[in-house]
C-alpha cells in the first residue's frame, strides 16, 4: 500500500519542542513575564506565526539586551536540554520495521539541515534516512506541501503511495496537500491542536505498529 515513509524530526524523533519552548519560558522568566503554551502552540512546525523575541520584548518588565546576544544564550540552553532527550517511544520500532519491509525514508521537516544532520548524527541515525528534505531560500515552511513533495520527489516515489508521521497541525497540513497519507502523533505541547485532517491519529507511535496503521488506511483507501 505504501512505498516510503517520510518523518517529520521535532517533536517527533525527539522532543526538541519541549526544550525550545523551557529555554525560552525561562529566559522570559529572566526578563519579568511568563510565556504560556497557548503563545507557542501555533508556532510549532513552521517557522511563523510567533515571534518570541518581539513578544518577549513587549512583555519584559526590564530591558532586554539584543536580539543575537539574548538568542545565543537561549540556544546554549536549549542545547543543553535537547541533548537529554530521549527518542519518543515507538520511534526505533517504527525505524526498524521499514527497514525491514526495504522501503526508503526520509525527514521533511521546517527545520534547517544543520539542525537535523547534527541530530542525527548525535544519535547515530544517519543511516536510518535516505533523504533530508528541509525549508530553504527555495522551500517554504509547513504547513506549504514544498518539504514533503521534495522528500517523496528525492526517494523516487508518489507522494500517494506515501505515508508522513507528524507531530503538528501545521506539519499534517502540510503532508495532505503534498498528496501524502498521514499518521498524527501528538507531542506534549501539541496535543490540544486540531488533527482532524490526519488520516490515523495515534498519542504514541508505540501504540500502533506499521501494519496496524496500514489496516486502518486500507479501508479509506478503498
Amino acid at each position: 500500500m505504501i512505498d516510503a515513509v517520510v518523518f517529520d524530526f521535532d517533536g517527533l524523533i525527539i522532543d526538541t519542542e519541549s526544550s525550545s519552548f523551557r529555554a525560552w519560558v525561562e529566559t522570559y522568566e529572566e526578563y519579568g513575564c511568563t510565556l504560556v503554551e497557548e503563545d507557542w502552540a501555533r508556532h510549532i512546525g513552521t517557522i511563523n506565526g510567533f515571534d518570541p523575541y518581539g513578544t518577549l520584548c513587549a512583555r519584559a518588565t526590564v530591558p532586554v539586551p539584543p536580539e543575537d546576544e539574548l538568542r545565543a544564550a537561549k540556544r546554549a540552553r536549549e542545547q543543553e536540554l535537547v541533548e537529554a532527550e530521549p527518542v519518543r517511544p515507538g520511534v526505533m520500532a517504527w525505524l526498524d520495521d521499514v527497514a525491514a519491509r526495504g522501503l526508503p525514508v526520509a525527514i521533511a521537516s521546517s527545520s534547517p539541515v544543520h539542525w537535523i544532520t547534527g541530530h542525527l548524527t548525535r544519535l547515530g541515525f544517519t543511516d536510518r534516512f535516505a533523504v533530508v528534505a528541509c525549508c530553504d531560500d527555495e522551500r517554504p515552511p509547513k504547513p506549504a506541501p514544498d518539504v514533503y513533495v521534495a522528500a517523496c520527489e528525492e526517494l523516487g516515489v508518489a507522494p500517494s503511495r506515501s505515508l508522513a508521521i507528524e507531530d503538528s497541525a501545521h506539519g499534517v497540513a502540510a503532508a495532505k496537500a503534498a498528496g501524502l497519507w498521514c499518521v498524527a502523533v501528538p507531542g506534549p505541547l501539541t496535543r490540544t491542536l486540531d488533527f482532524s485532517a490526519a488520516d490515523v491519529a495515534l498519542e504514541s507511535l508505540a501504540d500502533a505498529t506499521l501494519d496496524e496503521v496500514l489496516g486502518r488506511l486500507g479501508p479509506i483507501a478503498r
